[in-house]
């Protein structure tokens, strides 16, 4: 058998679990801005030339066009995202939002979901891995690396507040969610012969034991759980908020 950190088929295993939480990646929200101040940009490399207007208010902060930019820029980025996707402006817009609504609830547990720089830096040094482009730039020197970020409109300290500020979200659903589900024995060999199986047979590797595996089938099966919940609570959130999503044309509340 195939050493398990090369396998194609863990890859996707690894894949299913990182997608699902790629949905909850923070956003750049600038809570507070007033409306009617038109903000302007320096044209960069992979960076978006416009960025005056509001694309919604949540509670009384702000998401703006420049937001949904760096959204669109952020994606990009993102090690699993799959080659042929699309960016969908509409979905980027619901997301901003969402996260908007998760960051105002992570101000209540701050000392709960806080990231030292120590685990920020431990992460994003997997991460520079783990971007297959990043090969291209030699992101393994810093050098290359922040030739990458700048290429994609960030810079190094930018893109450590935006990623520290999904670590902090993610943190928070754990928080909230995960002490509260519990995956069987049975669900978890349930996944094994139904969808792991399948998976490796299609990608022609000789599959792991159960045992072996079981921990990451618990992870995703976690997460699936968490997902649903997760719905659940955000849509709670927007029922109980005030999103004001803004129309061309519409004048801000």
């Amino acid at each position: 058998m195939r050493n398990l950190t090369q396998n194609p088929a863990i890859r996707w295993l690894e894949r299913t679990f990182a997608v699902a939480m790629l949905a909850v990646s923070a956003g750049a929200q600038q809570p507070g801005v007033p409306p009617s101040i038109p903000l302007t940009q320096t044209p960069g490399q992979g960076r978006g030339t416009e960025i005056d207007g509001v694309v919604a208010v949540v509670n009384g902060d702000v998401v703006l066009e420049s937001d949904v930019d760096e959204e669109r820029r952020f994606e990009a980025i993102q090690p699993y995202r799959g080659s042929t996707a699309e960016f969908s402006r509409d979905r980027a817009v619901q997301r901003l939002i969402d996260r908007t609504l998760i960051l105002q609830q992570a101000v209540l547990q701050a000392d709960r979901v806080a990231v030292s720089d120590e685990e920020l830096d431990k992460q994003l040094q997997t991460l520079r891995k783990d971007i297959p482009v990043c090969q291209q730039y030699h992101c393994e020197t810093d050098d290359g690396w922040q030739k990458y970020l700048a290429a994609h409109g960030f810079t190094q300290q930018e893109f450590r507040d935006r990623w520290r500020k999904r670590m902090a979200l993610l943190r928070l659903i754990e928080v909230r969610f995960r002490s509260g589900i519990h995956i069987s024995e049975e669900q978890v060999k349930e996944y094994y012969e139904k969808t792991m199986l399948p998976e490796y047979a299609k990608q022609k590797v000789t599959p792991p034991k159960l045992e072996t595996i079981s921990k990451r089938i618990e992870e995703v099966l976690l997460q699936q759980q968490v997902g649903s919940l997760m719905r659940d609570w955000l849509q709670s959130l927007r029922a109980q908020g005030n999103v004001w999503i803004m129309r061309p044309g519409e004048v801000a509340p």
